[in-house]
This record gives C-alpha cells, structure tokens and sequence, in this order.
C-alpha cells in the first residue's frame, strides 16, 4: 500500500492519541507491520522490523489499542460505504461461515468414523 492511499483511506480512521509521547515511526509503518503479522501468520514475537527500528511489543500494542478503540471497525465500515458508492461491491457471493449452508438431506454418512479419545485411551490402558 502507497503513502497516498494510506493517507487518504486508512489514516482517517485510526485514532492516535493527543497527550503522551509521540511514536518513533509513523503510523504507515506501524500498520505495514500488522498488516505484514496478519497476512504471514507470524507470532508477534517473530516481527522482524526494518533495522530493528521498532519492538514487536509495541507493534501489537498499537494493533491491540487500534482494535479496541473501534478503530478496525470504522475502517472497515467506511471500505465497504466507498465500495458500495464507487458500485464495486458485489453481495452476490458472500459467505460468513460454513452454518449457513443448508446440508442435502440424504447424503452418505462420512467413512471416517467419529473417535472418542476417552474410549480410545481406556481401550489400550
């Protein structure tokens, strides 16, 4: 993501607190890193910032702050209110989770059979 498009949609959205000190690197940065933690599906002790400029710890505690302050939530909204006006949203295929799918009655039972570990471990004790 560009400095432009992250100036213009994301920053907005984020709210940065007035008092106390001011963070070592900017904002873009900070959430390059979490975007980078989320999309890789690394553990936060294993960010590994530019130079070491920044600690994993205070990485994720802007992520923690930006995710209970609403912060995420507003962002989101907003994506999905321009996408809406611009016409690039498509509901069409929208699927939460698998418990919206309605199951075919009569299907073939699973060849895998459903394993109790209790009755598994007392069986070879």
């Amino acid at each position: 993501m560009s400095l432009k498009d992250f100036n213009r949609h994301i920053k907005p959205h984020l709210r940065v607190p007035v008092k106390g000190p001011e963070a070592k690197i900017s904002t873009y940065k900070i959430f390059n890193y979490i975007l980078e933690v989320l999309y890789t599906g690394t553990q936060w002790r294993q960010l590994k910032t530019y130079k070491n400029e920044y600690y994993w710890s205070s990485v994720y505690k802007w992520h923690n702050r930006w995710s209970k302050d609403g912060s995420y939530q507003r962002l989101f909204e907003n994506s999905i209110i321009t996408l809406d006006k611009l016409g690039k949203l498509d509901l069409t295929i929208l699927h939460g989770d698998g418990s919206n799918v309605v199951a075919k009655k009569g299907e073939k039972k699973s060849d895998t059979r459903d394993t109790n570990i209790k009755k598994e471990r007392k069986c070879f004790v």
